[in-house]
């Protein structure tokens, strides 16, 4: 018989039985099914932190087997998101629809994530009540099966000088040239200097893979691209350069910034040997879609969220 409780706490145990199953499902499924902030409070969950405290745990149990699990993040009281997973093992057998009901019991309005547009994922939103309505693109460099074609030269346009991130002096004005590039944008917008200093402390992060563009004559940032290296993992076989953000001021557009900060970072991935690039783009983004494809960059896999 399933049994589940809700957690903001869990013991090493549990901790681990939880990350097994996230294992187990990225392995079965050549997927993350959790974006990097939950995969962060899951790597918490057990140790003396603890984790968010506005980040809840469910566990589904069938006798001492732990079957599901969702991560329910209320950070945003307005906009609760949910992330979950079934063991490959117990799928297909009421374990996906008992998180699914716990998760809307819990949170009426959470709008789901569902990493790599699995079937599942769209059967269990439709039961709750959820649509499709929108599409996080991940694109790959080069396209699978095929060679990547060579990388543009970078060329930096006038008046733009393009450096690394200085750690300790340099955070604050990317914090304010980040919310005003995402202002409109729902995980990306409300930077603080202590969301730039996580990111820093993360295990892939490199400030030399930080690439900053400066106005030469005012001093004043331009814009930024934060490249990312994946370590190998369950869900990736080998190293993987992403393309992690790239944010231009909107003062600067029309500058040419945007491409000569993305092949700036993309010359950096490919000078450290990675032979695959991956980048997250907003799946009705056509200009940067175009872009992205220009440079070798074809649609791999999605993600969707499903809301009310």
């Amino acid at each position: 018989m399933l049994t589940s409780r809700w957690t903001t706490t869990a013991t090493a145990q549990e901790a681990d039985r939880v990350r097994a199953l996230v294992e187990a499902v990225a392995v079965a499924d050549r997927v993350e099914a959790f974006a990097e902030p939950a995969r962060r409070d899951i790597g918490a969950l057990g140790g003396d932190g603890g984790g968010r405290a506005s980040t809840h745990h469910l566990l589904v149990h069938d006798g001492d087997e732990l079957v599901g699990y969702a991560l329910l993040d209320t950070e945003n009281a307005d906009d609760p998101v949910a992330e979950l997973a079934v063991h490959p093992e117990r799928r297909r057998r009421g374990v996906g629809s008992a998180v699914a009901d716990a998760v809307v019991e819990a949170s009426p309005a959470a709008r789901f994530w569902a990493h790599g547009d699995h079937p599942g994922a769209a059967r269990l939103a439709e039961r709750v009540g959820r649509r499709r309505l929108r599409e996080l693109w991940r694109m790959r460099r080069p396209a699978p099966g095929h060679e990547a074609p060579p990388l543009p030269d970078l060329v930096v346009p006038d008046g733009v000088a393009i450096a690394p991130l200085r750690v300790g002096r340099d955070e604050d004005a990317v914090v304010a040239v980040n919310n005003r590039a995402f202002s409109w944008h729902p995980e990306q917008s409300g930077w603080t200097r202590a969301d730039v200093e996580e990111i820093e402390a993360e295990p892939w992060f490199d400030a030399e893979g930080v690439l900053l563009g400066w106005d030469t004559g005012s001093g004043e940032l331009l814009g930024f691209h934060f490249t990312k290296v994946h370590a190998v993992s369950a869900g990736v076989p080998e190293p993987l350069g992403e393309v992690y953000v790239v944010g231009v001021d909107p003062a600067a557009q029309g500058r040419g910034l945007g491409r000569a900060l993305t092949l700036a970072g993309l010359h950096h991935l490919a000078g450290r040997g990675l032979r695959i690039t991956l980048l997250y783009v907003e799946g009705d983004n056509a200009p940067a879609i175009a872009t992205y494809r220009r440079l070798g960059f074809e649609r791999d896999a999605v993600d969707v969220s499903y809301q009310r």
